[in-house]
């Protein structure tokens, strides 16, 4: 990546580092303000997240807002109320007071004399939550958003459910917004008022896991801030951006297929990044592509980007399997529409143990499996961070555990291009279980690449507003999809379906082992696929990434990420340890000095389904000279047949003349019922 110093960006600029935005209740929320020097009205762009611009995303934001405001552009990036400098509690994600307090943020900058009345919202995740959310909500002063690794499904396609089942992202995402709300404000900022707010947000966020706990149906909880209820009402023009490995690249499909409004949307190879700092690579010029949008929505100009194809995604080449790639091979593709014209279908049946094609009629055949715990210790994150080696391992690893059914040799290549489908007719003896389905590249070596994979809770197969039990040995014909993806298979590879009963720790178990019964001559795998285009070979290239020069920081520790699997034989106990160790780091300008790491335990043993465990800390600090705060969190999570057990706890410590002390220290402990989980 280039980075571009401050006298070589096209215009000087003027950055207001804490300004306050009143809200109708009194409540000053803290931003941070890039603009042109010479005041004159421009466009604003808003990035409103709770992720702390003092430190937390403040690198992040120093290499995009600058670029974009010597560009002409007023870049605001807002802490929501109750994180960062911004006054208030934040006691769960996209309230309708973080949208109310949204709108009227927009109705603020459009009435500032450096702004002329224009604004859009950008955002990368939380960021691209809600800039989607307060579209619907069409106030007149957006005209434009770009959501980065966003959904337009809260219950269905985020962090907490995948097809009904209780992802363990629900509990890694519940630990690290507990761990972040314990911190106070800056001093330097808010003044002596900074104990008494930090003693708020501490008595006063709660545990969000217990809410989302609470709440595994789809109800109105979940369609609160999920814009699938009503595409029609977002009507500004949408971009919709997200990678392979990113855990909302679904959503991107969804909103070109649905959106009634203009509308682009781009996938990359990326993890939950945003592209120019995209890995695996290629990263690309994101921020120049910011530009171009901005400069068609908020200024008018014809910069060509409405001419292009709606949707953009990289179209992966086959690799080995691994669980981190730096570079990920392919090239780009596009469609004029979703789901394209260009997209057909090429079908499976289900053999014994074999994949045949769909023109065949198999002998139908009963098959059977009780998948052990340990299938999905080698599965990675549902999303990938880029922080460690958080992707799918060789599938040959899980296999073992699994249904297999695989195919003969490729005879010729194929590329595929959206979100497969598996049809299954399956029975059990018990009235909750899961399937897990995996679709693997297998390489004429063996190796088995995960393509992509999907989660059925199947007392959620006619939805997820009133999930049913099983009848014990009644056959239910049920359809997984798998996640969207685009993948080439070569010439002389295999494909293979994988079929499994737990996927622990991705995904919590069942209450009890599952033998599942599943019967052929009902089951395929139909696959979207789409021939090589000579269009995609006319396709401009992007830029190479560019950005602003970030603000200078000292490390004091370096970073640690990785992924450990303990398998004790003898306690036959297998455990999936987590290290995500932030470091610490002086940011130069203003001193401060934070501090981060979290451990994250995933266990069962042997095949017992009682034993489970989920146990998240985090601990956090900040300092500055002889001021020192810091907090640990502990979040652990293990269930019975009917009921989860969560227990958590909150230690936050302040440096005085005496040393450390303890000034706040609480407890939880919450019994909740699984309700067909």
């Amino acid at each position: 990546m280039e980075l571009v110093k401050p006298a070589d960006l096209p215009e000087p600029i003027l950055e207001e580092t804490n300004v306050w935005i009143p809200m109708s209740d009194g409540v000053r929320l803290a931003a941070r303000i890039w603009r042109p020097r010479d005041e004159r009205p421009v466009p604003a762009v808003l990035e409103y997240i709770p992720y702390r611009k003092r430190f937390g995303t403040a690198l992040r934001d120093e290499m995009m807002h600058p670029y974009m405001a010597a560009h002409g552009y007023a870049c605001v990036r807002v802490d929501l109320r109750g994180s960062g400098e911004s006054e208030g509690v934040l006691e769960d994600e996209y309230l309708q007071l973080e949208l109310d307090d949204g709108t009227r943020i927009l109705k603020w900058l459009a009435e500032q004399p450096w702004c002329n009345g224009d604004v859009g919202m950008m955002g990368i995740s939380w960021g691209g939550f809600n800039a989607l959310q307060i579209a619907a909500l069409q106030p007149p002063e957006l005209k434009a958003i770009v959501a980065v690794c966003a959904t337009d499904d809260r219950y269905a396609d985020d962090v907490h459910h995948m097809g009904g089942c209780l992802l363990g992202d629900n509990i890694s995402w519940a630990s690290v917004m507990f761990a972040y709300n314990t911190l106070p404000p800056d001093p330097e900022l808010v003044g002596e008022s900074w104990r008494e707010q930090w003693l708020e947000r501490l008595r006063g966020s709660g545990l969000w896991l217990e809410k989302w706990l609470r709440r595994p149906r789809r109800d109105a909880y979940w369609r609160h801030g999920s814009v699938c209820e009503d595409y029609s009402a977002i009507r500004c023009p949408v971009y919709s951006v997200s990678g392979w490995t990113d855990g909302y690249s679904n959503a991107v499909f969804r909103l070109m297929r649905n959106l009634q409004c203009p509308r682009k949307g781009l996938i990359g190879p990326w993890s939950h990044m945003y592209p120019h700092l995209g890995v695996p690579g290629p990263a690309i010029g994101f921020v120049q592509e910011l530009l171009r949008w901005w400069d068609y929505w908020l200024k008018g100009r014809d910069t060509g980007i409405m001419d292009e194809p709606m949707l953009r995604v990289w179209m992966q080449d086959s690799v080995p399997p691994t669980t981190h790639y730096q570079q990920r091979p392919g090239r780009w593709v596009a469609e004029a529409s979703w789901p394209g014209h260009h997209i057909g279908e090429r079908a499976y049946r289900f053999s014994r143990y074999q994949l045949v094609d769909e023109n065949e009629e198999p002998k139908p055949f009963h098959h059977t499996v009780q998948s052990p715990l340990t299938v999905g210790l080698f599965a990675g994150k549902w999303c990938a961070y880029g922080a460690g080696p958080d992707l799918a391992h060789d599938q040959r690893e899980e296999d073992g555990g699994a249904l297999v059914f695989q195919g003969e040799p490729l005879a010729e290549g194929f590329e595929i291009m959206g979100a497969p489908i598996v049809d299954l007719e399956v029975s059990t003896e018990r009235p909750v279980a899961m399937v897990a389905v995996r679709l693997s590249d297998v390489a004429p070596d063996d190796s088995a690449t995960r393509v992509t994979y999907g989660l059925l809770n199947l007392t959620h197969r006619y939805g997820s507003e009133e999930p049913r039990p099983l009848q014990p040995g009644k056959h239910y014909k049920v359809r997984v999809e798998l996640n969207g993806i685009a993948h080439v298979f070569p010439r002389g590879h295999r494909l293979r379906v994988s079929i499994s009963t737990s996927y622990w720790p991705l995904a919590w178990p069942p209450p009890e082992p599952v033998r599942l019964d599943l019967f052929t001559e009902n089951c395929r795998l139909v696959l979207p696929e789409r021939p090589p285009q000579d269009s995609d070979q006319a396709l401009a290239p992007f830029d190479d990434p560019e950005a602003s020069t970030p603000a200078q920081v000292s490390t004091r520790i370096a970073p640690e990420n990785n992924w450990l699997v303990h398998r004790d034989l003898a306690a036959d106990r297998s455990t999936l340890e987590v290290i995500d160790d932030r470091g610490c780091a002086r940011f130069v300008e203003h001193g401060l000095e934070v501090r981060s790491r979290a451990e994250e335990r995933y266990s069962s043993t042997a095949d017992d389904f009682r034993t489970p465990r989920a146990e998240v800390v985090w601990e956090r600090s900040l300092a500055r000279d002889d001021w020192r705060v810091r907090t640990v969190t502990r979040t652990i999570l293990t269930s019975s047949a009917g009921e989860f057990f969560l227990h958590a706890t909150l230690d936050a410590y302040e440096m005085t003349f005496e040393g450390e002390k303890r000034v706040c220290s609480m407890n939880w402990d919450e019994t909740i019922p699984r309700y067909l989980v």
